[in-house]
């Protein structure tokens, strides 16, 4: 098979594992949020320990204990990975899965937004009328909850920033992961001893099945991150960005018609304003793109 189908084929198979992430983190009730992200932690950093052997990853997992800027990156990567993390699990098992989807609609903007206000980055003209009806999209959904979609738009925010961090880190996706993962593990590991001692564990408190269930969470943070980085090195930016929008898409369908969450006529509007954002945004990033590349295969013509 060739690389670019076998590198869509991973990119299908990454996204639409994390579409169907609402399925899964509702097998791990009545264990909360926090519990279930501990578990997740734990059990994530242990794998990756094993998937770094496993794919002699070992020297460049040292490097970034040696250079401290970017072990800074990754530890505020970490903290904000965590914030993300139980933020989704809450959402999902607390009937906002459709409120969940949206934080990862607009993360594309919330990023573009993030390079102009941190990085200085110019916004083009599409891009900022884009970004007018995002933001009025943001408006109607507030009306229409009664409240800022607080949930959409911490998960939105917390992954621009791990994602701003990560590009300024610029090291390798399995590598990053573990030490993310083993930076937070300690204070996992604490918490759930302490629920233990407690007799608040829901851990092996409700069957082999479910303990074994916790188990999981750390295949099912890798799996879907191994599949990515196999898509990364073998699709272009621009399929890699189109494919990001099959984990919400299939995350707001399991919301709306797995769930039966409420869809109101101002949550249509305020939905369909961000997907009319999203098609401007991709139009114009996909014919920026070619442009760029048009005029570098002209000036190496000349």
């Amino acid at each position: 098979m060739p690389d670019p189908r076998r590198g869509l084929l991973f990119g299908v198979g990454a996204y639409v594992l994390w579409g169907l992430f609402p399925l899964y983190w509702p097998l791990l009730e009545p264990a909360g949020a926090v519990e279930i992200l501990a578990h997740r932690v734990i059990w994530s950093a242990l794998t990756m320990l094993l998937l770094v052997a496993l794919v002699r990853r070992a020297p460049q997992l040292r490097e970034i204990w040696r250079v401290r800027r970017v072990r800074v990156l990754l530890t505020i990567a970490a903290a904000v990975i965590s914030v993300n993390w139980a933020t989704y699990i809450w959402g999902v098992n607390n009937g906002r899965v459709v409120e969940t989807s949206l934080g990862y609609f607009i993360n594309p903007l919330v990023t573009v937004l993030m390079g102009v206000l941190i990085l200085r980055e110019r916004l083009r003209p599409l891009q900022w009328v884009a970004m007018g009806i995002a933001t009025g999209a943001v408006v109607v959904l507030t009306l229409d909850y009664g409240r800022l979609p607080y949930v959409a738009l911490v998960l939105a925010l917390t992954f621009g920033s791990y994602g701003l961090c990560k590009k300024t880190a610029n090291v390798g996706a399995v590598e990053s992961l573990t030490f993310e993962t083993a930076v937070i593990a300690p204070f996992a590991l604490s918490y759930v001893l302490w629920l233990g001692l407690a007799g608040s564990s829901n851990f092996a408190s409700h069957g082999t099945g479910h303990a074994l269930l916790f188990l999981t969470t750390g295949v099912v943070t890798a799996v879907p991150l191994i599949c990515f980085g196999a898509a990364a090195t073998r699709v272009s930016m621009v399929t890699l960005g189109l494919l990001q929008y099959l984990a919400p898409i299939l995350q707001f369908a399991l919301g709306v018609f797995w769930f039966h969450e409420d869809m109101p006529a101002g949550r249509w509007v305020g939905f369909v304003l961000v997907w009319i954002a999203l098609v401007l945004f991709t139009f114009e990033a996909i014919n920026h793109r070619r442009r760029q590349l048009r005029l570098t295969v002209e000036a190496s013509a000349v």
